[in-house]
């Protein structure tokens, strides 16, 4: 388990809030100096707490219009296989390995039905397949709200 203050929470929430605030920015708002911060968000980096910073892209406006969830059922002795297939195809955005009648959780996209088909193709040579085409998202890829944490780390560090 990583080692949080209410600082680190802080800063993760603003992050949370705009990943492109400054490092000045941050510093003003959490009451510390622009290096201290920086050396903080090193440490978070360095630790695994924060993975990236990464844009979030309109997929329609590169002609992704087709979004599809594909349960995939893969048997042990094949993962090692599996695993490295799946994460060179560009248009898998997530992959799960998940409990139930499948075990593995595709998250894709397409530009038609045609790249769809030919995809769940491929992954047939690993198991059966069951597809589910997305016709909206009325919310879209969120992680948890972690910056609320700040008072839950605060006490603590202050309870004996």
């Amino acid at each position: 388990m990583h080692n949080l203050d209410a600082i680190d929470y802080q800063l993760i929430g603003l992050l949370q809030e705009n990943a492109r605030s400054t490092i000045k920015q941050l510093a003003e708002k959490v009451f510390m100096s622009p290096p201290a911060v920086a050396a903080r968000l090193a440490r978070l980096e360095k630790d695994g707490v924060i993975l990236g910073y990464q844009p979030m892209l309109n997929p329609l406006v590169f002609d992704y219009n087709i979004l599809a969830f594909i349960s995939l059922q893969v048997q042990p002795s094949d993962k090692p296989q599996f695993y490295p297939y799946i994460d060179s195809v560009p248009n898998v955005l997530e992959c799960n390995c998940v409990t139930g009648d499948y075990s593995m959780l595709v998250k894709a996209c397409f530009h038609n039905t045609m790249e769809l088909d030919a995809f769940i193709g491929e992954l047939q040579r690993f198991g059966k397949t069951y597809t589910q085409i997305v016709f909206s998202t009325p919310v879209n890829v969120r992680w948890p709200q972690v910056g609320t944490g700040a008072a839950r780390a605060a006490k603590r560090d202050t309870e004996p």
